[in-house]
């Protein structure tokens, strides 16, 4: 019994319940409870803790900014992280499959797709750049340190001398002589990292419609990083869940070290005081707020799909109550931990160019591939840190892109739930691989950056705003708050606290409603330094947006021309109404009004497994049903 009660306990599951009666046998569940936490805190803390988070903090106010920012995370953040973990567990489905809740609903899950699909392209890409850089770093000096190179122009200043690499750091007289010509700082100098950035790396052309080539070594390592996403998902969230305790702990060890390293330099307590030294009369600035909401709501990976898709493998009763307050408070903890890493090289490089740490501070890829990397050229064994850096970006990148790549090879197999679609997931994971290659390669050309940009800015803003929701109300307002807070009781043993109650009806709508408004009345139309993009591009820009959002209407309106009844109305009333397959997926686990009124003596479940009663009381058979409501049995001909 002890032993039990320990293997319970070991994956997750409420106590009282074994781990033999909660495996979902036919889908597959994490190998233990600690494969699906570091799963989340992968897919979570991404590459905009890194770049986006600091930049944001020291432009809001510095400290002023936690202000806000923790109070979000506690109304909104975590509220919303509970709300689909929680979906996702209870049905034991992928983002598609779990709207059998509300079946005229089921376009939020399409759009979440649909985002999952923009996002995986661009962010592939991010990941391969990160590797080209890896790569280039395993060399005794970075190409990107001096001015002598074939892609250099006459407008380029280094920061390092050319004697530089020979003497001390501390001989810093060599640097201060041109400090007033360096990057950034004057209309017409260039640093080498930008340089090496705009004209070796991307060549980047003059306008987002003139393609010109395609950079073979970007492409190149495009391909890699998909052989490894691929290689790890290759048996599902069995071998993820494996790859995971690497990917999604060692880029701390990285963190760390660069900590390190950066507080011991000098101007690094600079750097740091410009990151967090509050400016308390911000927070009166409505921006700042909305800016807290949406980093929030963004970092998290809340309305991708990959919650409710991770969710899904779980031990039914597993607490995800627990694992949602720690997966938040664990990524906003690396937000602001990335900070201090990232600021603390930023003072010191400013420290050397004699300059404000705002006249060196950036963000996003101007951060991760100009700005960093050339900070780092002034430090001793500058490659071996450039090695760390990017490695630590590229692990930060994959463990997003593997929950980005499951939501959508799990939707197609949950809704399609065919025996033979099971057996060759294998081959459905390789296929959706393949595909996002290839729709990655125009982000690979002399244009790809502006795409790139485009697709970050446009594929998942106010629409992830939109669905989500869309998804609290339908959840809420249609299936019904009682309904959710006893399927939360079921599989939990306790009902959801009355705060997350609240914030689930009241506040988080509210909010999410507010970032909405926010992105609407802060839009800008995008530029990339000083290229200003065309018209057409930004309406393909919204259309991008649009394209997940409109699968809510036209599949609404299709579920309602589908539907039963005599009447508009009745149609719409049976186009809300829970699938009779609605509950939990196992047998055992359904109870109370998901018992099924089957006499024999052999229980029937609608998602799926067959349990012999009366025979084999603890024994589960594989008789389980997929979306489409076929069924297998092997052991049917015995």
């Amino acid at each position: 019994m002890e032993k039990k009660v320990c293997e319970s306990m070991q994956n997750g599951a409420v106590l009282g319940e074994t781990t033999k009666k909660d495996e979902n046998i036919r889908r597959g569940n994490w190998g233990n409870q600690i494969e699906f936490v570091l799963t989340s805190v992968g897919y979570a803390v991404g590459l905009g803790n890194v770049w986006r988070f600091p930049y944001l903090c020291y432009r809001n106010g510095g400290g002023a900014f936690m202000f806000p920012y923790f109070i979000m995370l506690v109304f909104c953040g975590i509220p919303l992280f509970f709300l689909e973990l929680s979906f996702g567990q209870f049905a034991s489905l992928g983002c598609l499959g779990v709207w059998k809740v509300s079946p005229m609903f089921k376009g939020v899950g399409y759009g979440m797709m649909v985002v999952s699909t923009y996002i995986g392209i661009y962010y592939n890409v991010v990941i391969c750049i990160a590797f080209y850089y890896f790569f280039m770093s395993m060399t005794n000096v970075l190409p990107w340190t001096y001015c002598n190179n074939p892609w250099n122009t006459k407008d380029c200043s280094g920061v390092v001398g050319s004697s530089y690499a020979n003497a001390s750091i501390a001989n810093t007289s060599t640097l201060m002589r041109n400090i007033s010509e360096l990057v950034n700082h004057t209309a017409k100098r260039t640093s080498p990292s930008e340089e090496y950035w705009k004209y070796h790396v991307l060549n980047i052309s003059d306008d987002i419609g003139h393609f010109g080539e395609v950079r073979l070594p970007i492409l190149g390592c495009l391909a890699a990083s998909w052989v490894v996403v691929f290689l790890c998902l290759i048996r599902g969230v069995k071998s993820s869940g494996k790859v995971v305790y690497f990917t999604a702990t060692f880029p701390y060890v990285v963190l760390t070290v660069l900590f390190i390293r950066g507080i011991t330099l000098d101007g690094a307590v600079n750097g740091i005081k410009y990151y967090l030294t509050p400016q308390w009369k911000m927070i009166l600035d409505a921006k700042v707020w909305g800016d807290a909401a949406s980093q929030i709501f963004y970092s998290l990976g809340c309305a991708w799909g990959g919650l409710i898709t991770m969710a899904s493998y779980n031990k039914f009763h597993n607490n995800c109550y627990r694992d949602s307050i720690i997966i938040s408070i664990t990524n906003c903890a690396t937000s602001v931990y990335a900070g201090f890493v990232i600021f603390s090289i930023l003072g010191f490089m400013a420290h050397h160019l004699g300059v404000d740490v705002a006249d060196v501070a950036d963000h996003g890829p101007g951060l991760a591939f100009v700005a960093y990397p050339g900070a780092l050229t002034l430090l001793p064994i500058s490659p071996l840190w450039s090695l760390l850096f990017f490695f630590m970006l590229i692990l930060l990148g994959l463990g997003t892109q593997f929950c980005l790549l499951e939501t959508l090879v799990t939707a197609i197999v949950d809704e399609i739930g065919t025996d033979w679609i099971i057996r060759n997931k294998t081959y459905v994971t390789l296929g959706v691989a393949v595909v996002g290659f290839l729709l990655g390669v125009p982000l690979t050309s002399q244009a790809g950056i502006y795409w790139l940009l485009l697709m970050d800015n446009y594929a998942a803003s106010f629409s992830l705003v939109i669905i989500s929701c869309i998804m609290c109300v339908s959840i809420m307002y249609i299936y019904g708050f009682h309904n959710y807070f006893k399927d939360v009781e079921m599989m939990l043993g306790f009902p959801p606290p009355i705060f997350f109650r609240i914030c689930w009806r009241f506040v988080s709508p509210a909010i999410i409603s507010f970032i909405l408004v926010f992105t609407v009345v802060q839009y800008k139309p995008i530029t990339y330094n000083d290229y200003i993009y065309p018209g057409w591009s930004l309406i393909i820009g919204f259309l991008m947006a649009l394209s997940s959002v409109i699968c809510i209407p036209i599949y609404a309106i299709y579920k309602i021309w589908t539907s039963d009844g005599t009447t508009f109305l009745e149609r719409v009333k049976n186009a809300l109404k829970p699938d009779p397959s609605w509950g939990p997926a196992l047998q055992e686990h359904r109870t109370g009004r998901y018992a099924p009124n089957v006499s024999s003596g052999s229980n029937l479940n609608q998602e799926g497994q067959l349990l012999h009663t009366k025979e084999k009381p603890e024994e589960v058979s594989l008789m389980i049903q997929g979306s489409n409501d076929s069924a297998h049995n092997p052991e049917a001909s015995a």
